[in-house]
């Protein structure tokens, strides 16, 4: 409740929301995720593998650019 409440404030969302930010989320989190995967074992290996995946994927959909407000090219 308090971390979601933290991350709506504008200088933490500009933040978190910064390329850098972006690219070590996605490099960091992906790595671990990998290395969780062939460290721990058993459910526990898998279920970290996903959930540091989960925030690298969510971090790597926040590096692509946003199409919003564009149009497509041959349509108005």
């Amino acid at each position: 409740m308090t971390g979601s409440r933290i991350a709506r404030r504008e200088p933490v969302k500009s933040f978190l929301s910064a390329r850098p930010v972006l690219w070590f989320l996605f490099l960091f989190n992906g790595a671990v995720a990998a290395l969780r995967a062939v460290a721990v074992d058993g459910a526990q290996g898998v279920m970290a593998a996903v959930g540091m995946g989960l925030v690298s994927l969510g971090a790597g959909f926040g590096l692509v650019p946003s199409r919003r407000g564009t149009t497509q090219l041959g349509r108005a």
